[in-house]
């Protein structure tokens, strides 16, 4: 028995979460379950928790910085948990990725230059691009005939060539598609850049979600000419579910780079963290080791049990298990419905909220992206609804 009892499902609803009380403005119907966006439905590591209760008892909210203990516990949790040897001075911190990658494009690229992504990918990457005056470029991922999307190696070096790239999104996990690219897919894109002068913003923030037979690769570390066009972007809110305390941990060695982000960042006027963010990730880093190991078991016991099932009961609905992440990428195509009509289908007649695979590029239509990350119970609610409209027999 484990000391954490992720199978307990705490009620978030009327506490203004996203994931739950967002569904009657977008118009929803009432009682729709939700398993779109990716946060978790299990409580924090408890001394998180008391990490911020003994903040407040210093009743004074002023401006904060973030201190050594911080830096320390994050520089600690790359070196145990990803084997990544890292300096105080190659962080700084930003209230989210997303954020963070849209001062990368604009320090790294001109306007109407084009930063290279590869779809279906995490939509906000295709939003930061084009909101900020750039233009995308996509090097679709491919299937093979066993259903693991692959890279396409001649068409990114092709478009690069072609298109002018400048800044390349590395997505690692892969967002939806739960991809943990290898060290050889890996080198083989970081020649490519270095090669032809491309820049890299890798998210790696589902790096902490990684399942057996797999390894995650911080590709900075994997050679200094990587590690002198990369600026990567981590953070603690996935891993500990603190996303709403607006703290992700951006990583550059290279002083140019980083002094390039940070003028951009110098420019929107954010300075100082949210207090509670900085002592809830050193906290996380500190203490969280046993919850995350007892977690991943958990999650990854799910991810077993989603497979079964749709062998079972849904078997039209193909499914790979993820590699990492904690999001599940299945696919309706063999229903022979375009993606707005799987839309409508699945929110009105199954009575789910799912993300709609068009989001993360035309590559995803047919698609729908669950999130994984709930109570063993929550998701076979939500699996039997959806058994009752897509199953057959």
């Amino acid at each position: 028995m484990g000391c954490y009892n992720f199978d307990a499902l705490t009620e978030r609803r009327n506490t203004n979460c996203i994931k739950f009380d967002l569904a009657a403005q977008r118009g929803l119907p009432e009682g729709v379950l939700s398993y779109w966006v990716a946060d978790m439905d299990f409580e924090t590591v408890p001394e998180i928790g008391e990490a911020i209760r003994n903040r407040t008892r210093h009743n004074i909210y002023g401006y904060s910085m973030t201190g050594d203990g911080y830096y320390d516990a994050v520089i600690e949790w790359m070196k145990k948990r990803h084997g990544w040897e890292t300096k105080k001075e190659w962080y700084f911190y930003t209230p989210g990725v997303v954020f963070a990658l849209g001062m990368i494009i604009r320090a790294l690229t001109e306007e109407g230059g084009a930063v290279m992504i590869q779809r279906p990918v995490y939509y906000p990457f295709g939003l930061m691009i084009e909101k900020n005056g750039r233009r995308i470029v996509n090097s679709p991922l491919y299937q093979d005939s066993d259903g693991r999307y692959r890279i396409d190696f001649e068409d990114f070096e092709r478009k690069i060539v072609s298109e002018q790239v400048k800044l390349f999104i590395l997505c690692n996990p892969h967002n939806p598609v739960g991809r943990v690219w290898t060290k050889e897919e890996l080198l083989r894109i970081g020649d490519i850049c270095v090669r032809h002068g491309v820049r890299v913003a890798s998210d790696e923030i589902h790096a902490d979600f990684v399942w057996s037979g797999h390894h995650h690769e911080v590709f900075a570390a994997l050679k200094p000419e990587f590690a002198d066009i990369t600026v990567t972007c981590t953070a603690p809110s996935k891993t500990f579910n603190l996303a709403g305390l607006q703290l992700s941990n951006i990583i550059a060695s290279n002083q140019e780079l980083r002094d390039k982000v940070k003028q951009e960042i110098d420019k929107t006027g954010y300075d100082e963290p949210n207090v509670f963010g900085s002592i809830a990730c050193e906290a996380a880093y500190r203490y969280g080791e046993k919850w995350l190991e007892e977690l991943s078991d958990y999650l990854e016991g799910s991810i077993a049990w989603l497979e079964d099932y749709l062998k079972e009961k849904l078997p039209l609905i193909r499914y790979r298990r993820p590699e990492g992440t904690y999001l599940a990428w299945l696919d309706f195509r063999a229903f022979g419905l375009s993606g707005e009509e799987l839309d409508k289908k699945i929110v009105n007649e199954a009575g789910l909220w799912l993300d709609g695979g068009g989001m993360f590029g035309g590559e995803g239509e047919g698609f729908q992206r669950l999130n994984l990350a709930t109570s063993r119970a929550y998701l076979e609610k939500g699996l039997e609804q959806l058994r009752r409209v897509f199953g057959r027999g």
